[in-house]
């Protein structure tokens, strides 16, 4: 079964996102992980020169997702933008090669009508220059995500918002190629949540 390693673009104990993020990581068929980013240094290339040893959380980071045959990425939106928290975490991973190839999906979060499509869209820019598959299919804007999540739980409770997930999960599992190279499943998928605009928890 293929191995999925999550990033998270919030650092909150309890944040709206970190709820869809496990959420989504107990729909998906197959073991699982989430990196910590939130003890990288910030992105220096000084740190990574040839022949450098890089600082043992982006050694540590870079392992894990290395090891990972699919990654998704669950992240708010800021000020219309991607959180520094992930985009630094992406920044160390442009010139060490972990991301060539590997099956990625973006999920971002809104509190408002919107699902957090202006960061949704540049995450998924920056790891199609990284030269990862992001798999469109499996990507999903989510708008109004206050109602949808039980604080207690932290996790999703909205039936269609989940029903949405599961789908988003198995076609990020499906991307993963067979051992002779093959997606498991290149069949096209429904449709994403979408929103407009906006800011996210």
């Amino acid at each position: 079964m293929p191995r999925l390693l999550a990033l998270s673009g919030s650092l909150r104990a309890r944040s709206s996102n970190g709820a869809v993020l496990r959420s989504a990581l107990e729909l998906f068929d197959g073991p699982t992980g989430t990196a910590d980013i939130g003890a990288l240094p910030h992105f220096n290339p000084d740190l990574d020169g040839e022949g450098a040893t890089p600082p043992g959380p982006v050694a540590a980071l870079r392992t894990a997702v290395g090891a990972a045959d699919a990654l998704l990425l669950v992240s708010p939106e800021y000020a219309h933008g991607v959180p520094g928290v992930l985009k630094n975490a992406l920044d160390w991973l442009v010139g060490s090669g972990e991301c060539v190839g590997k099956p990625v999906a973006v999920i971002t979060a809104s509190p408002f009508p919107t699902g957090g499509d202006h960061a949704n869209a540049q995450l998924r820019e920056t790891l199609r220059m990284m030269t990862g598959t992001v798999v469109a299919d499996a990507c999903r804007e989510i708008p109004a995500i206050g109602p949808k999540v039980d604080p207690a739980a932290e996790r999703v409770t909205d039936a269609p918002t989940l029903a949405d997930l599961r789908t988003a999960m198995t076609r990020l599992a499906a991307a993963v190629p067979r051992p002779d190279g093959a997606p498991t499943d290149p069949a096209p998928a429904a449709g994403a949540i979408a929103g407009t605009t906006g800011a996210t928890v």
